[in-house]
């Protein structure tokens, strides 16, 4: 099964992160480029734990609907969200949150399977892999950019 993990130093208290971390707004605001809409569940403001959220976005030219669901929050520390629904066979992301001095740690878990056995497998290791590190890469370069302006401007 494919992983990887992200860290990211944000100039930002923790709360701010954990919350802009759990906007769909901000969500889509990161998206913006694949034309990502929330379709169902929670469509706006902060997910919270048990609800869920159904993602419509455009990846490798196809339309796809991906239904997430948060199974795990402890403000402002950690929030874990698995795909119930949606085009991998398997996928989980787990979003953790260390304060360190005037500093946040945003450490992102992300796994993901793939259907179609070998062929998926191939297809991981070929692009998918990569296509999915550069998707959380720059989510978390917005995240850093609105959490570091909120904290500027709170000054």
């Amino acid at each position: 099964m494919p992983q990887f993990t992200l860290h990211t130093h944000i100039k930002a208290p923790i709360e701010i992160c954990f919350d802009l971390a759990r906007s769909i707004d901000l969500h889509l605001e990161t998206m913006k480029h694949t034309g990502e809409t929330a379709v169902g569940g929670v469509t706006s403001g902060l997910i919270n734990l048990g609800e869920t959220v159904t993602w419509k976005a455009k990846h490798f030219g196809i339309v796809m609907k991906l239904t997430s669901k948060i199974t795990a929050c402890e403000s402002p520390r950690l929030f874990s969200d698995i795909m119930v629904k949606g085009p991998f066979k398997s996928m989980a992301h787990e979003h953790v949150f260390e304060q360190q001095g005037d500093c946040t740690l945003m450490i992102d878990h992300f796994y993901f399977e793939s259907p179609l056995g070998i062929l998926g497998d191939l297809v991981n290791k070929i692009v998918l892999t990569k296509y999915m590190l550069a998707l959380i890469e720059k989510r978390n370069q917005v995240i850093k950019q609105q959490a570091e302006r909120i904290f500027i401007d709170r000054e």
